[in-house]
């Protein structure tokens, strides 16, 4: 068996490769796309060869700029191979070795895109078991499972905010103590993982950093405040490398329960709808149910799970 990364020669062989399987997987044209503005490249993309053949194929995503792939997007096994996970988790460590010998330091999330009601089909269950088990061998033993949501202009617009003022902030230490604020007891995941590792501030700055990572303008990010002047929360619209997002929101500890949430989605919706965008998408924990009936009141549609299979984190 020969494990390695691919070179352009062999990109139809790589495209040609399919899968049945209920879970998200990068079909040719999307690899195209994302080929083209080396999102996916070479180095990233690992085929396992039998004989010539293609059995097995890995491919991480690499954001514009970065030097480092931010996460594995698909992970595919052709049958009648007999041990998935055994085949699959040896290339994922060969293409780890690869990245650390190159500077990696960390390892990259494997996101993997399942249909609703994954658990009552069998086929989705049976995909999802030898990525896990393939996954946790090489050190991806962290699950997060996560909401998918979607706006779109068929849903119409949710109520305009009436009760809080909307501000931009161009000062990063002014929104740096906001970030702080509203990572208070919150029921985020990887908030509460990044704040429980690095501690607050670090984890603080270091959501800071990536959200300005990310192609959206700063200047459409919004403070929130009450009539009498204090803050409420925080609104973030962006963009990833796909298209409109909503980036990251939240509400300060001592004014949760009153709805403020809503106020804060909406905002960020009516914002990128005014942009004449025709999607809009969104994540959240499944374990955050009150995030996730914002979603639903706003209008958003949940269509999918992205289950993401991590490195725990290191406390330093």
């Amino acid at each position: 068996m020969l494990l390695r990364s691919i070179t352009e020669a062999d990109l139809d062989r790589v495209l040609a490769c399919t899968t049945d399987e209920p879970v998200g997987w990068v079909h040719p044209e999307l690899f195209r796309r994302r080929f083209a503005t080396s999102q996916y490249r070479p180095g990233l993309t690992w085929i396992a060869e039998d004989g010539g053949r293609i059995v097995a194929r890995a491919i991480w995503w690499l954001a514009p700029g970065w030097i480092q792939p931010q996460a594995l997007d698909c992970l595919l096994v052709q049958r009648p191979m007999a041990d998935h996970a055994g085949l699959a988790a040896d290339l994922l460590a060969a293409a780890h070795a690869a990245f650390r010998s190159r500077g990696l330091r960390g390892l990259p999330q494997f996101h993997i895109f399942l249909p609703n009601g994954w658990r009552q089909q069998p086929d989705a269950v049976a995909a999802l078991a030898w990525r896990r088990e393939a996954a946790g061998r090489v050190g991806l033993t962290r699950e997060l499972e996560r909401l998918q949501y979607e706006w779109t202009p068929a849903a119409g617009l949710p109520a305009g905010p009436a009760r809080l003022e909307f501000r931009a902030e161009p000062d990063d230490e002014v929104f740096l103590d906001a970030f702080r604020r509203v990572a208070e007891g919150t029921l985020d995941a990887t908030t509460n993982a990044g704040r429980a590792a690095v501690g607050a501030e670090r984890q603080a700055r270091d959501a800071m950093r990536y959200y300005l990572g990310m192609p959206g303008p700063r200047e459409w990010w919004r403070l929130a405040y009450t009539p009498d002047g204090g803050l409420a929360g925080l609104a973030i619209p962006s963009r990833n490398f796909d298209g409109p997002v909503v980036a990251y929101l939240g509400v300060v500890p001592e004014l949760r329960g009153r709805g403020y949430v809503d106020d804060l989605l909406a905002e960020i919706t009516r914002l990128l709808a005014a942009q004449g965008v025709q999607r809009i998408m969104a994540d959240t924990d499944l374990a955050n149910r009150p995030m996730a009936a914002a979603f639903e009141r706003a209008g958003y549609r949940n269509f999918a799970i992205r289950f993401i299979l991590s490195a725990p984190p290191r406390r330093v």
